[in-house]
């Protein structure tokens, strides 16, 4: 397809934009998505859309580094960069493959010490939970190969250099272990009742109280320990951050008066369950906190990634100075603004996987399925359908998109597009060489099947507010079929499978054939 019949189609496609929730616009980026930065000195959230979990924020000199948990998706670990806070590029995935122990990959801690990076990962796997480490002397790596501390039953590392020069990870539920100086063991048992979360009242509407997420910094006398309790999902209010301090890592901590820092008190406003912070000191010597939460009405996009404003107390502490987050903030001052975000669209010419593309839950192999040539992406059959294919997924921040690719089905299996959430929940459709099949809520509907003799075919997707349109076409775009079946997701979020992900668009290859794409085109669109 050429360029300028691929831009007609898409102007055609489009259709009428949607009103928003009450919310103002994002500034819009690269292929109409959306941008925090709104080129007037303001910035509005988030920082980083889509699915951008457990932020972890590191500051060296005038560059910050950002990754986020990536669940089972690899390549993981994905690191961004930004020399402002506010506009953030993807530069590499730490974790390239799965490798022995991994899993689902949750809220990790990217810290430099002396002059080399690390990153602390907690892992659930079959055996239960675990922390890792790898380390890289370049932040764009290579990174080592992960180092099992053995601490079972621990996630949520935080690192800290005590007053003793000695280094330690502060884990969820209040405990601590302490590390050697090379910081890829432990060097003694783990310790219970390290730190004490606070509590919050018991009316409260919450999740659960599960602490976590402790993160830790040394400014002036004082250690900080910034927390999470209230769990980071369920009621729109669930979700909070807190913090403790201490002249010492050895305690006693004190909590702050003012806690929580952070909390959703409302249904009604633009984020829910605000929470997991980390403190991160700006290009001008002001302070900032990072976080993520769900976007009102879009728990299907995942927690997002929030930047919000501090200003320290004449008593040491420090106060939120965002409100809700319900409009443009000033941006950090000082900083060097830097492209933002990253096209989604792909034309398969070289390997994007990491910056652009992962696998779902792959397995060691995976990467012997795929194979680019002549700007194209082969990828060979997996298991029976989209449930246990392994598909190639994105993360989309937009409230609505469309996204198009052209295939070349072959062999005795079938390929498509679609959404995906996990294994119980997605849709979309596919073709194999004698049929469409549609995929809807978790499962391949045998009743819809057509027989269709395919061996190439256009699908084009779009996603207005979480309502799901599919089209193909079979002569290179020129006339479009609207598949029937048009289908609300607002419901595959984690509050319904667990999880903790997002609905991404999804290629797939099920079955003993071969799929092959090109022309892979994103484009956020105005709601």
């Amino acid at each position: 397809m050429t360029m300028s019949r691929r831009m007609a189609m898409q102007a055609a496609l489009a259709g009428a934009s949607v009103s928003a929730l009450a919310a103002p616009r994002t500034g819009v980026g690269i292929e109409g998505q959306r941008k925090a930065d709104l080129g007037n000195g303001s910035y509005l959230n988030p920082i980083v859309a889509g699915d951008h979990a457990d932020p972890t924020v590191l500051k060296d000199g005038a560059d910050y580094y950002m990754t986020f948990s990536s669940f089972q998706s690899y390549p993981g670990a994905v690191i961004w960069h930004s020399q402002d806070l506010v506009n953030w590029t993807p530069i590499t995935a730490a974790l390239t493959q799965p490798f022995p122990g991994s899993g689902t990959v949750w809220a990790m801690d990217l810290i430099k010490h002396q002059d080399r990076y690390f990153i602390y990962i907690p892992v659930l796997n079959d055996a239960g939970t675990g922390i890792y480490v790898i380390h890289a002397d370049n932040i764009r790596g290579p990174w080592s190969t992960p180092i099992d501390l053995k601490v079972p039953g621990c996630i949520d590392p935080g690192h800290v250099v005590g007053e003793d020069g000695r280094r330690y990870l502060f884990v969820n539920g209040g405990r601590r272990v302490r590390l050697k100086d090379d910081g890829l063991a432990t060097d003694g048992a783990l310790e219970a009742n390290a730190w004490t979360p606070w509590q919050y009242p018991k009316d409260w509407v919450v999740e659960m109280f599960a602490p976590e997420g402790p993160k830790l910094l040394k400014r002036g006398e004082w250690f900080y320990l910034i927390s999470a309790v209230g769990g980071t999902a369920g009621p729109p209010t669930s979700h909070i951050v807190t913090v403790a301090r201490s002249r010492s890592v050895h305690g006693p901590w004190e909590h702050c008066p003012h806690n929580p820092i952070v909390r959703t008190r409302s249904a009604s406003e633009p984020w829910w369950s605000r929470g997991h912070a980390s403190l991160v000191e700006g290009p001008a010597g002001d302070w900032w906190m990072v976080y993520h939460g769900y976007e009102n009405g879009f728990r299907t996009l995942g927690r997002q990634a929030l930047l919000e404003p501090i200003e320290w107390t004449k008593d040491g502490w420090f106060r939120a100075k965002g409100g809700t987050l319900d409009r443009p903030l000033p941006k950090p001052r000082g900083g060097k603004t830097s492209p933002a975000g990253a096209a989604l669209s792909d034309n398969f010419s070289r390997n994007r996987l990491g910056v652009r593309w992962t696998f779902h839950a792959p397995g060691p192999d995976e990467m012997s399925r795929l194979r680019w040539q002549d700007n194209s992406l082969s990828i060979r059959g997996k298991g029976k359908s989209l449930a246990d294919c392994s598909p190639l997924v994105c993360i989309a921040g937009d409230r609505s998109y469309e996204c198009s690719v052209e295939l070349e089905i072959s062999g005795e299996g079938h390929g498509g597009l679609g959404l995906f959430y996990d294994e119980r929940g997605h849709v979309g459709i596919g073709f194999s060489t004698t049929q469409l099949l549609t995929y809807g809520y978790g499962q391949e509907h045998s009743w819809m099947r057509e027989a269709m003799a395919t061996r190439q075919v256009h699908i084009h997707l779009v996603n207005r507010e979480n309502v799901v349109t599919f089209r193909y076409s079979h002569d290179d775009g020129k006339t479009w079929t609207q598949h029937p079946w048009q289908m609300e997701v607002s419901g595959l979020h984690h509050n319904v499978f667990g999880g903790f992900v997002s609905l991404r668009p999804a290629l797939f290859s099920a079955g003993a054939g071969e799929v092959r794409a090109r022309n892979f085109v994103y484009r956020g669109l105005s709601t």
